[in-house]
């Protein structure tokens, strides 16, 4: 069994050690920052303002299209009154223009408990620290055959905790995407027919902020309590 064991507690370290990379990787590359997204998608920043020349001609066509149906079609019951409907497409027009900034500062308003949660005072973490307590606990306390349940447990384990890592991966790349074709959002609210896109889309950018502040702040009680358990492994 000495041969097993081996083999089972070095696959285990090899888990562990892969675990260790990833977690220092994702993790502190993830947030409300975009840096890391346009560095892998450069394209996105490039055509950003391809987005915005879009949102200004989308809101100019609304813009013409409900005036026709208010002036050419006699003011049917479905049309928007002129003056209101010329004060928003101006609104929208300067918002759509101006949505780098105004998604920058709620990704900064956002980015800050981000920031808190990944900055907060937690234990060293090592995964294969971890592996080794647990190997060290269960060798005691039974045979060397249950190194495989240990090595079950751990992969278990690992593979949740990449779940939970892939899944703020996936969040941030698609509050990148959001950020990036927000002017083409902006100017749904151009109009009171098509405002409700963009009432919607505020709702999702809003979830999207507080889930990837979420996935954070579970990512990091996972990572305090195996740094308690290493720490202190008999007291839990």
């Amino acid at each position: 069994m000495g041969i097993l064991d081996g083999i089972v507690e070095w696959i285990a370290e090899q888990v562990m050690h892969g675990l260790d990379l990833i977690n220092t990787s994702v993790l502190g590359a993830l947030g409300c920052d975009m840096s890391v997204f346009l560095r892998y998608f450069p394209a996105a920043g490039t055509m950003y303002e391809v987005f915005v020349a879009l949102a200004i001609g989308l809101i100019l066509l609304i813009w013409v299209w409900n005036l026709f149906k208010n002036f050419g079609i006699g003011g049917g019951g479905e049309a928007e009154d002129p003056v209101k409907l010329s004060i928003r497409s101006i609104l929208f027009i300067v918002l759509a223009y101006y949505s780098n900034q105004i998604v920058d500062l709620a990704l900064d308003i956002g980015g800050t408990p981000y920031d808190w949660i990944l900055t907060a005072a937690l234990p060293n973490l090592s995964f294969a620290d971890f592996n080794s307590v647990l190997l060290t606990i269960i060798g005691v306390c039974a045979n060397g055959a249950v190194a495989l349940i240990v090595l079950i447990l751990l992969l278990i384990l690992a593979w949740n905790y990449l779940k939970l890592l892939f899944e703020a991966a996936e969040r941030y790349v698609l509050l990148g995407v959001m950020v990036f074709t927000a002017p083409v959002v902006f100017a749904m609210g151009a109009s009171q027919s098509t405002s409700n896109i963009f009432k919607s889309w505020c709702r999702m950018f809003a979830g999207q902020i507080f889930l990837l502040l979420m996935n954070a702040w579970c990512l990091r009680l996972f990572v305090s309590m195996v740094g308690a358990f290493i720490a202190n492994p008999l007291s839990l």
